[in-house]
């Protein structure tokens, strides 16, 4: 009787191409709340990110990547149905509204698709997407909701400096410590161990690999912790007690963090938090490449690195991510792989879901037509036909908007009919409003203009004209 080793067989099975194994693999690791301003090789000297920083040395940087907002506070969930869907905002929230997390979408998305192609795929960590992993990706392991419980100590603090009554690393506490492991310790096994598995594949792999971090229960081991002495924490030059237009965010979750009005010293301790679990997540990251570069396939694979969105964490008044400023619009975002530029840093305006049909080209996938967001591979490649886009925008519920056009900016506040302008050229951390200069009112004319077309674009359905007559 012929016999076939049963792995002999596993391999034939998953064998779609005899060409499948010339494709790259994609990793994508995939931060929470992260800040496009923190990563020691693009300018924050505070921060300590070896390894991000290892990236961006192999790859190219995009510095002006952003996420479009959200429909209700939790602005992970539409940057992540985004992500997942290839769909703009609104377009998003009509996609997620006919989901069931038990269901495997009717809409393919953006692991079913790389399968579709060919690709293993893997996932782990933070999903908060209406659709079920295991049902969706190969292998699904320790599938992460938006985040842990914690107790209330964690909010309204620190009170003073001698309130030190929630520690992050205090495992007691719960949180991002589970048996005696931080969250971001258990992506990172998963990851290194998924990526021996992928060895024995004859199929490139899709790796999903979602960080909790740095979402909040901010919580690290203390001797990353140390590195950060509060009292030494910069405070932002944006700086205010509480933010000087009545926006309706206080009452979110996140703002409740620290205390209202702002503190200095709340503020350099949530920093502190911020910037050491961020440096905890990245000894994780690094471990990943380590282990990519041992199992010797880190020469065929594109590694993408991004966030869902950013964060306040004490610039303007705010700590959340519910507003349009670039600390919580903007990301980080790094793509290494063959024939990408080494150590470039590119500004065309990109949103970070353009991840998605990025690697359905890579995957030689045809990239459905009702994906909205562009594949970077004409940027990377330098291909003269590439078509940046002029604007971006943002918005958050139906209560704020954004747009910027090269490097004007405007946010709207419809319930309150305030408009606000900078220059980002000039005013990068947006401290001077620029409504009272000569030319502002042409400026925000030309800009709302834009604003228009991209609602049009995203599906916004908010009427913006009914509360900025002035501007139209």
């Amino acid at each position: 009787m012929l016999r076939i080793a049963v792995s002999t067989i596993l391999v034939l099975l998953c064998t779609t191409s005899p060409r499948a194994a010339e494709r790259p693999n994609v990793l994508f690791i995939f931060a929470d709340d992260q800040c496009w301003d923190t990563l020691r090789a693009t300018g924050n000297d505070e921060i300590h990110t070896p390894n991000l920083d290892r990236l961006t040395r192999q790859g190219t940087t995009f510095s002006r990547a952003y996420n479009q907002g959200g429909w209700h506070g939790a602005i992970c969930v539409a940057s992540r149905t985004m992500l997942n869907t290839g769909r703009h905002l609104w377009h998003a929230r009509e996609i997620a509204s006919t989901l069931k997390s038990e269901w495997i979408p009717k809409k393919k998305m953006w692991s079913q698709l790389m399968n579709a192609a060919g690709y293993q795929t893997f996932f782990t960590g933070k999903w908060h997407v209406k659709a079920d992993p295991p049902k969706i990706f190969d292998i699904a392991r320790h599938v992460r909701g938006g985040m842990p419980k914690q107790t209330d100590a964690g909010y309204n603090r620190p009170l003073s400096k001698t309130d030190t009554n929630w520690l992050p690393w205090d495992q007691k506490r719960g949180g991002f410590w589970e048996g005696g492991k931080h969250w971001s310790e258990v992506v990172g096994d998963d990851a290194v161990d998924y990526l021996q598995i992928a060895q024995a594949d004859v199929r490139p792999f899709f790796m999903y690999i979602a960080f909790n971090a740095p979402h909040d229960p901010r919580q690290a081991p203390q001797r990353f912790v140390d590195m950060y002495p509060a009292e030494k924490i910069r405070i932002p030059a944006s700086y205010v007690p509480k933010y000087e237009h009545e926006i309706d965010v206080y009452g979110i979750r996140d703002e409740k963090l620290a205390p209202v009005p702002r503190t200095e010293w709340s503020v350099q301790v949530n920093r502190q938090e911020y910037y050491a679990i961020i440096t905890h997540m990245d000894q994780q990251i690094g471990r990943i490449l380590d282990k990519l570069e041992e199992s010797g396939q880190a020469e065929n694979t594109w590694i993408f690195f991004t966030a869902d969105h950013g964060l306040a964490c004490g610039n303007h008044g705010l700590m959340g991510k519910q507003n349009m400023f670039d600390h919580s619009a903007r990301v980080p975002f790094i793509v290494c792989g063959p024939g990408v530029e080494k150590d470039v840093r590119r500004n065309e305006f990109i949103y970070l879901q353009d991840v998605m049909p990025t690697s359905l080209q890579l995957a030689e996938a045809a990239v459905p037509a009702d994906v909205e967001f562009q594949s970077l591979l004409p940027l990377l490649r330098n291909d003269s036909t590439a078509q940046p886009r002029e604007a971006v925008s943002g918005a958050f519920m139906m209560t704020q908007r954004m747009i910027t056009v090269g490097t004007d900016k405007m946010i709207l506040y419809p319930n309150i009919g305030v408009s606000v302008l900078y220059d980002l050229a000039k005013d990068p951390e947006e401290l001077h409003d620029l409504s009272d200069a000569p030319d502002a009112a042409a400026t925000k004319k030309r800009l709302f203009r834009h604003l228009l077309n991209e609602q049009k674009s995203t599906g916004d359905p908010l009427d913006l004209t009914q509360s900025f007559p002035e501007l139209g």
